[in-house]
This record gives C-alpha cells, sequence and structure tokens, in this order.
C-alpha cells in the first residue's frame, strides 16, 4: 500500500457534502428559533409541539396574546411594541481543515554468524601411527523482515455564526401589527 493510494481513500468529498447538509440544517433550526421568539416578541405563547410523527394541527382562530408587559399606565405591550425584535442568526465562514500524515517503511536484515571448532588427534600403535585433523563449521544465516505503517490523522472544523437584523419584511408586518394594535386601542 502506498502513501498516494492512502491520500486518495481520505473521503474528503464526503466530508464537505456532511459539512454543507449539516449548516444548512443548523440554518433552518436556528431561524425557527428566531421566528418563535419573534411569535413570542409578538405577545403570542408558542403553538404547542406536535408528537412526533404527527402534523400540526391548524389554526381554527388567531390565538390570544397572553405574553404582555403591563407598564406603569395601566397598558399592556407586546415585547415587539416596546421597541425589542429578534435576533436572527447566520452562518458566515467555515473552514474544514484536513492534517493527515501517513507513514510507511521497510527494514530487512540478514545476519550471517559462524562457529569454528579446531580438534587434532594423534597416536601411535606399534609400527603405526596416525594423526588426524578436524575442522567443523557451524553457519547460521537468519532473515528478518519488518514492515512499519503508521497513519495519523486530525480534522478541525471551525464556522463562524453572526446576527444579522431581521428580515425587512418581517420588520414591515411588525410595524403594521403595532399599527393596528394601537389603531384598536384608540378605537376602543
Amino acid at each position: 500500500m502506498s502513501i498516494g493510494t492512502e491520500m486518495q481513500n481520505t473521503p474528503f468529498p464526503e466530508m464537505v457534502r456532511a459539512l454543507g447538509v449539516g449548516i444548512a440544517e443548523a440554518q433552518y433550526e436556528l431561524d425557527l428559533v428566531s421566528l418563535k421568539i419573534a411569535r413570542m416578541m409578538a405577545g403570542y405563547a408558542p403553538d404547542p409541539e406536535p408528537e412526533e410523527g404527527e402534523p400540526s394541527p391548524p389554526a381554527a382562530e388567531p390565538p390570544e396574546r397572553n405574553i404582555l408587559v403591563k407598564l406603569g399606565d395601566g397598558q399592556e405591550y407586546s415585547l415587539l411594541e416596546l421597541g425589542f425584535v429578534p435576533t436572527f442568526y447566520q452562518f458566515v465562514d467555515t473552514l474544514i481543515e484536513l492534517k493527515l500524515s501517513i507513514s510507511m517503511s521497510r527494514e530487512t536484515n540478514f545476519k550471517r554468524s559462524s562457529t569454528q571448532v579446531n580438534a587434532s588427534v594423534s597416536g601411535k600403535v606399534g609400527f603405526f601411527s596416525a594423526s588426524a585433523k578436524m575442522s567443523v563449521s557451524s553457519v547460521s544465516a537468519s532473515y528478518s523482515s519488518k514492515y512499519q505503517y503508521s497513519a495519523e490523522g486530525s480534522s478541525l472544523l471551525r464556522t463562524k455564526l453572526v446576527p444579522v437584523p431581521p428580515p425587512a419584511i418581517l420588520e414591515e408586518r411588525i410595524r403594521a401589527m403595532i399599527a393596528a394594535t394601537q389603531a384598536e386601542a384608540d378605537n376602543g
């Protein structure tokens, strides 16, 4: 296996795809939370959460405004009427940093050793004399091969989340709602 093969096996496209989908889903959830906060700031209680797998029940009539602030003048106001606005957030910078270290090495060792033993024998029997010399050598050869493989990896995901102004159309609708509420209060 080569280092080039290992680099090709890194699932970078899948990582980028998962990151993109994750950011889109997170952005959707952030927007839903901001809209729920806007509803609460307008004076309406949050809609009850439907059970998992069940659709949201349709609204039969406009809900009652019950989250209001009572001031010293005896009037009740929503947070929007008092000038508060919900905060919206947006992902603006996302960075993927992938560090990968792959190393391979191969080590081969050959080893040869030998031992030499010398012996000599001599003797005489009658008219005969004899001598013998013997030399013995043992040879040992060994072969070892060692493969080393190490892989290290680290990744870093960094994203920046910043507040952004509410959508312009939401601000227009808030102003219209405040004007309609004020007109009702003036006439009623």
